[in-house]
């Protein structure tokens, strides 16, 4: 930081501007400038030079910003959550364990906002969706049902170049090369990617079971109770979030492709013989119809509901529900422009399936599936009517007996959830040189951090109160190391949205400063009015500007 000295000269004053600066563990001074001989005027001529060494530095910053390489990689992505606590190579110090993750205190944050902002969109604010939790362990005859023993298989394949170990589904084999080295695949054989368990003390075929590799299933073995239970009339949905498993043979990507997961997911069933009661709206996305993949044709950005006219999406139901998934991203934030729906090729749908759409990603590693929505018919409640011979019809509203059909399964995993919520907000700012982290409020793992502006009883028992006050709402943390600019970028890093800070104004106006996450700017609120403006703005129902008085 630069300063004004006066020196005595001969019984005159004369004024220059020093900086202190460190060297070699050694703290020496360097003269800036000389700013004549009247302190008002050295004021003065010191804020000038002050400002042109300013616009230097941005200068330089911007210039060197221009040879950064901004573009992500997975590899970044996995640094940075391991570096802030978000997320950890399970068992880590043995050297960790391919497919499996853990989540540190800002990752579980994160994670469980996800869930909950996921439930409440698709359950708690609708009137025709409740809930289950199913058993991550159940009767094997499930999966037998089900398809799943005889069905659930990857294609196991080796590069001949590089034994590069890895699955393709098995219409790609062949026309597919290892991305490692481009070497041509070796067929190792089908693999059951189910986990298999025993239950009970005796180790025998008869007690073998295993863990589910996905939720759907728990869903269809409990309709016939949940629906009688909650009064359940067509159309109505079931959803689920909790834990799969699969052995994936090569899992990669971070967290894209894991062993242990969770999914999100709901069973919507309808009578086939009813329409669709919900409007499509106008929502725009990038669509990639099965024709278009096979015609090697680009993908054609539209209305959802254009492509349900032009009979690219076949029913009104799957427009309906692609769209809300779309949606529940966008309102969370996350840039529009990344997102594509594509259709499954005949050859690469599951056992299942009728039809099937992915709502997709463009990750830095390509476009990815970030949720299946799938038309499973009939097909689950048959299979298990047949083999469990318990009847699992209900009636439809004009009370015949009807097996309904699941006409929509959005399904998505919760960790690719949270790779694209981290994707999408991970920003480096060059004028701030710091990476800011642009989630929504909504997600945020901390909502705010309460700070003294310096280390003195007087400005640290009001904020102290202040944390108090709100930690009983939200997560928040109290920090007083450190200068302020620090304590503003390490919560930048993290993603939290506001920081108040409480200084002398707090202590002869009663009020505090946020300061915000995105814009830098700061406003002035009343300690007494804080909780209920800090609300609004988490929930996004204010503009900040116009939450408190603009401090400029």
């Amino acid at each position: 930081m630069a300063f004004i000295v006066k020196k005595i000269i001969n019984g005159k004053d004369y004024y220059y501007l020093n900086e202190n600066k460190r060297v070699d563990g050694k703290v020496k001074t360097k003269t800036l400038a000389y700013l004549g001989k009247i302190k008002k005027d050295a004021e003065k001529k010191k804020i000038q030079i002050m400002k042109k060494m300013e616009e230097k530095k941005e200068t330089k910053i911007d210039k060197e910003d221009e040879k950064v390489n901004t573009k992500i990689s997975i590899e970044d992505i996995t640094s940075f959550c391991k570096r802030k606590g978000f997320v950890y190579p399970s068992s880590d110090i043995y050297g960790g364990f391919s497919g499996f993750w853990d989540f540190g205190h800002l990752g579980v944050e994160l994670k469980n906002n996800i869930k909950e902002n996921w439930w409440n969109f698709h359950v708690r604010q609708r009137e025709d969706v409740v809930g289950i939790d199913g058993s991550i362990i159940t009767n094997p005859k499930v999966w037998e049902a089900s398809g799943h023993v005889a069905s659930f298989v990857d294609l196991a394949v080796v590069c001949k170049k590089c034994n590069n170990k890895t699955k393709v589904d098995k219409y790609e084999f062949g026309k597919v090369v290892c991305e490692k080295c481009g070497g041509e695949f070796i067929n190792k054989g089908e693999f059951n990617t189910m986990f298999t368990t025993r239950v009970g003390p005796i180790r025998e075929d008869s007690n073998i079971s295993y863990l589910r590799p996905e939720t759907a299933q728990l869903i269809f073995t409990n309709f016939k109770f949940v629906q009688e239970n909650a009064r359940l009339k067509l159309p109505f949905g079931m959803a689920q979030i909790g834990k799969a498993f699969r052995n994936e043979i090569a899992p990669r990507d971070f967290l894209f492709r894991c062993r242990e997961f969770e999914q999100m997911e709901i069973e919507y069933f309808v009578d086939p013989n009813e329409n669709c009661p919900y409007k499509i709206g106008n929502t725009e996305i990038l669509v990639y119809s099965a024709e278009m993949q096979e015609d090697k044709k680009d993908p054609i950005k539209m209305k959802i509901k254009e492509a349900l006219k032009k009979g690219i999406i076949k029913k009104i139901w799957h427009a309906y529900w692609l769209e809300q998934e779309f949606l529940w991203f966008i309102k969370l934030g996350v840039n529009p422009d990344r997102f594509r729906i594509r259709q499954h090729l005949r050859e690469e749908k599951s056992h299942y399936a009728s039809d099937t759409w992915d709502l997709e990603y463009n990750f830095p590693f390509g476009w990815k599936e970030l949720e299946g929505i799938a038309d499973r018919s009939d097909f689950d409640l048959k299979q298990h009517q047949e083999h469990s011979k318990v009847n699992l019809n209900m009636i439809n509203n004009k009370d015949k007996k009807i097996i309904p059909h699941v006409v929509c399964e959005p399904s998505q995993g919760v960790e690719r959830a949270f790779l694209v919520f981290i994707f999408d907000a991970y920003t480096y700012d060059p004028k701030r040189r710091n990476i800011i982290l642009r989630l929504h409020p909504k997600l945020s793992p901390i909502k705010a951090a309460i700070f003294p502006i310096v280390k003195q009883p007087k400005f640290e028992k009001i904020a102290e109160d202040i944390f108090n006050d709100l930690k009983k709402e939200w997560n928040v943390i109290y920090d007083k190391s450190g200068s302020l600019g620090r304590r503003y970028a390490r919560n930048d890093e993290i993603g939290t949205p506001f920081c108040i800070t409480v200084d002398e104004g707090s202590i002869k106006k009663k009020d505090i400063t946020i300061r915000s996450r995105d814009t830098k700017k700061q406003i002035r609120v009343k300690i007494s009015e804080l909780k209920e403006i800090l609300k609004k703005l988490i929930n996004c129902e204010i503009e900040f500007v116009a939450a408190g008085k603009l401090v400029k």
